[in-house]
């Protein structure tokens, strides 16, 4: 949209431009196209994922753009960039946005029943040993809930309504979030069966595994790399899960929570707990929908069943190698 000099509008051109005044003028579909808009780039790949068409995007953005008097986007090259006014109204949908989902949360809760989705995030080495049996337990008595669940072990955004709980070691669950402590992590070191001579850790020779990227800052990967010279570090992964496969494997030492070291097949303990290395098991939810039904009955079950595993979570049982 341009102005009669033939330069696109801005907020000089008129009245003061308030974002506030914009809340009155546009509607939810508005502020998504711009938002979307100012993700994908361009209008083909945000009409794809809108599921409109491409003349609907630049309408609907020029009809914005002439009703507020100010130019959203600078269309250059390398796509469609937000100009200062667009930033502010993206800013906007963003907030609108978490209120539709907070708002469609609260009225719908109360009409949940034992059926529909439930959306778990949990890292791999929670997951693969420990928290499947769990929620298999839990499916066999909601059969009406069908379970997705999404590993990895960045936050994933629960008030984006990207998931529904969170199984999370952490020592400081986010502020948004509500839910319970299930119990103290353990972590200890471990080795092959074939590998356990009795030595005393970190003996000259000893090859080690210890982690990287995105598991660089865990407590265990310090206490390793503060003790062992970086040429016997022979593997470092950003996964524990994958962690505990390479030492069973005969790759190196290594520390690991109890509750996935204890029970996965080919490890031995080769070492006591080490107390400094201790995590917290928390299971998390978003406050508006702590409430409904499938959430509810998730959580209680779920800790319930991790109260009878606390003492293998908390390094107190050893279970038998496989």
């Amino acid at each position: 949209m341009k102005s009669p000099t033939g330069k696109a509008p801005t907020a000089a051109d008129g009245p003061k431009w308030d974002v506030a005044e914009a809340v009155n003028q546009l509607s939810w579909d508005d502020l998504r196209i711009i938002k979307t808009l100012s993700d994908c780039g361009n209008r083909a790949a945000t009409a794809k994922k809108l599921g409109i068409n491409v003349s609907t995007v630049s309408r609907r953005v020029a009809q914005v753009e002439r009703t507020l008097g100010i130019a959203l986007f600078d269309h250059r090259k390398s796509g469609y960039l937000l100009t200062a006014e667009g930033a502010e109204l993206r800013a906007l949908a963003e907030r609108v946005e978490l209120d539709i989902v907070s708002v469609t949360r609260r009225v719908s809760r109360s009409g949940q029943g034992p059926l529909g989705k439930l959306r778990i995030t949990t890292s791999d080495s929670l997951l693969l040993y420990f928290f499947t049996p769990i929620i298999a337990d839990f499916k066999a008595l909601n059969e009406g809930i069908s379970l997705e669940v999404l590993v990895g072990n960045e936050t994933l955004s629960l008030a984006r309504d990207e998931s529904d709980i969170a199984i999370r070691a952490t020592r400081k669950p986010a502020e948004s979030l509500v839910g319970r402590k299930l119990a103290n992590i353990a972590w200890a070191p471990y080795c092959s069966a074939k590998q356990m001579t009795g030595e005393p850790l970190f003996e000259e020779g000893q090859a080690w595994v210890s982690y990287s990227a995105a598991l660089s800052g865990l407590r265990a990967t310090r206490y390793v790399e503060s003790r062992v010279a970086a040429e016997r570090i022979a593997y470092r992964t950003d996964s524990v899960a994958a962690a505990s496969v390479a030492i069973a494997a005969g790759l190196g030492f290594g520390f690991l929570p109890c509750m996935l070291g204890d029970i996965t097949p080919g490890l031995v303990r080769a070492g006591p707990v080490v107390p400094e290395l201790q995590d917290e098991l928390w299971l998390l939810t978003h406050q508006d929908i702590r409430k409904s039904w499938r959430v509810k009955a998730f959580m209680t079950f779920c800790a319930a069943a991790v109260a009878s595993q606390k003492p293998l979570v908390e390094g107190q049982s050893v279970l038998p190698v496989a």
